[in-house]
């Protein structure tokens, strides 16, 4: 199940962008939270087992983390595969196939523990054991047993790390542009948001379509990627979207002079001249917008948390 991200972790990314500030520190933080969490029940999940009397073997693991009741997502994570190298690879990603790759990588991981363990006995003997104790009970876990736990929590941390990355991009675009639109005060009646399933209940995890609307009443459709320097994605987005605006974090040369080609109006968040470009937007596309627009610290905060009450 795809990760989400609260109110509050949303307005801060928001507010730190529109001042100019990296956001991905946010990101790391919940990255490390949601980790933490999901290990700490991981391992008390192990430590049970084992005090039941349960080897962490091979059948133990594909017994309690492979299982066919598990949701599709969490077998692909816990075999150390993830759902779109599954679906790309088979071009399908029903339940059967999902744990058909999932078994078959798993078995290939634990022939590779094994072989590891035993070049290491042959070479320089090492051991690696992982206690873990929960309330007055404790269990130790052997090297092999240990380096199957060791990779399990590696592929749940590159899974959530994957999740709420994914995730930012696409919960904050909304809110984002929401909220530069209420900086410059732009009546409501000059912006547009459309889901890509309009009309059906969706969340806004899912991609979103924003349109700044002309006096005319013609439509600008606005792109936005949270996207670093020298990301090549860029023009690909924007031609395949027919998109007018282009509203990014960073945006290198490269990529302002190939927006530029193409006729693409950009607005670069971590630049000085932020407000700046977005209020060329505004005034190249006829869209009405405050003389002096109020863009200090606690304007922007409120105008965030307004976008954010409308979710």
């Amino acid at each position: 199940m795809p990760l989400t991200l609260s109110r509050k972790a949303t307005g801060d990314i928001i507010q730190r962008l529109l001042a100019g500030r990296d956001y991905r520190e946010v990101v790391v933080v919940l990255i490390n939270d949601e980790f933490l969490r999901q290990s700490f029940q991981f391992l008390r999940e192990v430590a049970k087992a084992k005090v039941d009397g349960e080897e962490i073997s091979e059948d133990w693991y594909r017994a309690e983390f492979l299982r066919g009741d598990l949701p599709s997502p969490d077998i692909a994570t816990n075999a150390g595969m993830n759902m779109k190298t599954i679906s790309n690879a088979r071009q399908s990603a029903t339940r059967e196939i999902v744990r058909e790759v999932s078994l078959e990588n798993y078995r290939r991981m634990q022939e590779m523990v094994d072989e590891l363990v035993a070049l290491c006995e042959e070479d320089a003997p090492i051991d690696i054991s992982l206690k873990i104790q929960v309330g007055k009970v404790s269990v130790e876990l052997t090297l092999n047993e240990t380096i199957i736990v060791i990779n399990a929590m590696a592929v749940k941390r590159a899974a959530i790390r994957g999740s709420l990355w994914s995730t930012a991009g696409k919960r904050v675009e909304k809110p984002l542009m929401e909220t530069m639109c209420r900086l410059f005060s732009v009546p409501e009646n000059h912006y547009r948001i459309q889901s890509k399933s309009e009309g059906k209940n969706v969340s806004f995890e899912r991609e979103i379509d924003f349109y700044l609307i002309a006096n005319n009443g013609e439509e600008k459709k606005c792109e936005v990627k949270l996207m670093g320097r020298g990301n090549p994605e860029s023009a690909d987005a924007v031609i395949a979207r027919d998109s007018a605006v282009f509203v990014a974090d960073k945006l290198s040369d490269t990529n302002k002079r190939q927006l530029d080609s193409l006729g693409v109006s950009w607005v670069e968040l971590h630049s000085a001249d932020r407000f700046v470009q977005f209020a060329a937007v505004l005034k190249k596309f006829d869209i009405p917008q405050a003389t002096n627009p109020d863009l200090d610290k606690a304007a922007i905060s409120i105008a965030a948390n307004r976008a954010l009450a409308l979710d």
